[in-house]
């Protein structure tokens, strides 16, 4: 069996007292693309600092590549977007990728060329003698993110890439990554947003106050989640649908977005009988689809309603 990537055993890491990881365990395997999923504070880029070798677990190991040496003897390998955005604001943007390419063991001749093919790439080559501080946030990400990939790593670890993004460049960046795993690198990114992982992933954790909730293969995940579930799309008349979604009987669980809601019908009930209630109470529907459980339903489910109200510490990230 191919060995993974990234290894994560049983890695325990404390602040002041706080548990940000707790006895965390994940595996990613070489190719495709590994979610590490989460609410805000749930300990997932602290997960991915220690994978970096930025943090030291207080227990546990960390393996990269089968070798315990750790991620700065293996940097070469490795393409790292952090999720706090660091640049030196003053180079000119050429000048910065061609300094980050040179860390990795790349000529200046060829961090330059490819340097200028990434610019062009990710739509910013204008801008290549600006300074990095002329440039708005995205752009700036955007610099940050070809850094990541200069040096055509094996492993890319992305924590939060597409936040701040506008959608625009946030697909122009997805496709990347997508393409990157398709070409057989392996892709471990962070995010609180279901929908990007649901789209984008092979395999996924899901981590809450720094536990593993769920893993596996965004599949088996849905599949373990069970029951039957309906995707609703009202188009007027919503108020009406309000007490047949609180029947017990027939809805076990409602995820309500308002204009639409996503449902898990009790055990025993049947869709057609759901539909009929809300035909026969005149609630008007743009649609009624029966569906898997998204991830953002799981997501709910497992982590709470409110999975972005869960309290730090002072002072510690998440």
């Amino acid at each position: 069996m191919t060995s993974p990537s990234v290894s994560v055993e049983s890695v325990t890491k404390r602040f002041s007292g706080h548990t940000a990881v707790n006895k965390l365990s994940l595996d990613v395997y070489p190719g495709g693309i590994f979610g590490l999923l989460g609410p805000n504070g749930a300990g997932k880029s602290t997960t991915i600092r220690l994978i970096m070798g930025i943090l030291e677990p207080d227990q546990g190991k960390v393996s990269l590549f089968g070798s315990s040496d750790g991620s700065r003897k293996l940097s070469a390998r490795i393409g790292y977007l952090p999720e706090e955005r660091g640049l030196y604001k003053k180079m000119k943007v050429l000048d910065h990728l061609i300094f980050l390419g040179e860390t990795k063991g790349i000529s200046r001749g060829d961090a330059r060329r490819r340097a200028l093919a990434w610019l062009e790439r990710l739509g910013i080559a204008d801008w290549a003698l600006k300074k990095v501080e002329d440039l708005s946030k995205g752009m700036q990400q955007k610099v940050q993110f070809a850094g990541a990939l200069l040096h055509d790593p094996d492993l890319v670890i992305l924590d939060e890439p597409f936040s701040g993004l506008d959608p625009v460049n946030a697909q122009v960046m997805k496709d990347i990554v997508v393409g990157i795993a398709k070409a057989g690198r392996t892709v471990l990114f962070s995010t609180h947003v279901m929908e990007q992982a649901e789209r984008m992933c092979d395999r996924i954790a899901i981590i809450a106050r720094g536990e593993t909730v769920v893993s596996g293969t965004v599949a088996q995940v849905k599949a373990d989640f069970g029951g039957r579930h309906v995707a609703l799309g009202f188009s007027h008349d919503r108020e009406r649908a309000t007490a047949i979604l609180a029947d017990p009987r027939l809805i076990a669980r409602v995820d309500d977005y308002g204009a639409s809601a996503e449902l898990k019908m009790a055990d025993g009930a049947d869709p057609e009988q759901l539909l009929a209630a809300l035909v026969r109470e005149g609630v008007g529907l743009r649609r009624f689809e029966v569906v898997e459980p998204s991830l953002q339903a799981i997501f709910i489910a497992k982590v709470g309603a409110d999975p972005a109200a869960i309290p730090l510490p002072a002072g510690v990230a998440a």
